[in-house]
C-alpha cells in the first residue's frame, strides 16, 4: 500500500468518524442504546473494509442482548477494530489510554472501562462498574493476559477482574454470568500463511511504539484474522473464580494453537489414579473416563 493510498483511506475513515461522532455522542448522553451500540461497529467495519482485514468468525457467541464477560487474548492494537467490527461491545483498558490523542477519544466513545493499575483498590471500583454494565446486558471484553503477546503463545490469564462476574451476582442480583472465551489470531497475509518470524510484525507488545507498528501495517498489506468464540463458562454464586478463569484460558489456548498451526491440539490423555496403600492402579478407559 503506497502512502498516497493509505492517506486517502485514512481520510475516508476520518470523514466517517466525523459523520458518526456527533450523533453517537448525543445517543450516549440520551441513553439511546441501539445507535450508541452500533455506531462504533459501523466505524470499525469501515476501517476493516478500507484496510483489507479479512475476518472469519467461528463458534457460538452470546445471543444479542445477552450480557457476557468476554475473556480474550490480546496481540495488537488491531484487536480493537477487529473485535469491534464483529458486534456491539466495550473494552476494559488501562487508564493511560484515556489520555492518548485520538485513541483516547475513540476509546471513550466505545464506552471503554478504564482501570488504573497503579492503584490496587481501583480493581474493586472497576469490578463494580463492570457488574453494573453486565446487569444492563452489555458485552464487555477483558484482555485477561493483562498485556499483549507476540501472537504465537498465550500468557497466563489474570483472575482479578473476573471478580466483576461475582459482583454482578452479589450486588446486581443476577443468577449467573456468562464468561465467554474468545480467541483472536492473525493467520495470513496476502493469502499466505504467516510464519512464526512474521507474527511479531503484526503484534504490538513489549516496548514497541505505536507509530512504527501502524506504519508497518500500512506497508505490508491485507491480513486474514480468525476470531473464535469458545464454549461459555457459567459463573454462578458458588463458582471458583480461578477455576473459571482456567477453563476460559484453556479454551482460548486450544483455539490459538489450532489457528496458528492449522491443526487441532492433541487430545489430553485420560487421568490415571495413583495407587492407594500399595494397591494396583485402576485404569479407566478413555471412552468412559
Amino acid at each position: 500500500m503506497t502512502y498516497l493510498v493509505a492517506g486517502l483511506r485514512l481520510l475516508a475513515y476520518a470523514l466517517t468518524f466525523a459523520l458518526l461522532a456527533g450523533p453517537h455522542w448525543l445517543a450516549l448522553k440520551l441513553r439511546k442504546g441501539r445507535f450508541a451500540g452500533h455506531a462504533p461497529v459501523w466505524l470499525h467495519r469501515v476501517f476493516v473494509r478500507l484496510f483489507q482485514l479479512r475476518i472469519t468468525v467461528t463458534g457460538t457467541p452470546p445471543a444479542p442482548g445477552e450480557a457476557a464477560l468476554v475473556i480474550a487474548n490480546h496481540i495488537s492494537w488491531l484487536d480493537i477494530p477487529v473485535l469491534g467490527s464483529v458486534r456491539p461491545l466495550s473494552f476494559v483498558a488501562k487508564s493511560e489510554i484515556a489520555g492518548w490523542p485520538v485513541v483516547g477519544t475513540l476509546a471513550r466513545l466505545q464506552r471503554t472501562v478504564f482501570i488504573d493499575r497503579a492503584r490496587k483498590r481501583h480493581t474493586a471500583v472497576v469490578n463494580t462498574e463492570m457488574s453494573r454494565r453486565l446487569r444492563e446486558g452489555d458485552l464487555i471484553v477483558l484482555f485477561a493476559e493483562g498485556t499483549t503477546g507476540d501472537g504465537t503463545r498465550l500468557l497466563p490469564f489474570r483472575t482479578s477482574l473476573v471478580g466483576a462476574a461475582r459482583a454482578a451476582i452479589t450486588e446486581g442480583g443476577l443468577d449467573r454470568v456468562r464468561l465467554q472465551p474468545l480467541c483472536i489470531a492473525y493467520t495470513r497475509r496476502h493469502g499466505l500463511p504467516l510464519t512464526r518470524s512474521e507474527r511479531p510484525d503484526i503484534a504490538w507488545y513489549g516496548d514497541m511504539e505505536l507509530g512504527p507498528s501502524v506504519k508497518l501495517f500500512f506497508e505490508r498489506g491485507p491480513i486474514d484474522v480468525q476470531v473464535t468464540w469458545g464454549e461459555p463458562v457459567a459463573f454462578a454464586a458458588g463458582t471458583d473464580r480461578k477455576a473459571a478463569t482456567a477453563l476460559a484460558e484453556a479454551s482460548v489456548r486450544r483455539a490459538l494453537q489450532e489457528a496458528v498451526t492449522g491443526r487441532p491440539p492433541a487430545p489430553e490423555p485420560a487421568p490415571v489414579p495413583r495407587p492407594v496403600h500399595g494397591a494396583p492402579p485402576i485404569l479407566i478407559p478413555a471412552a468412559t473416563a
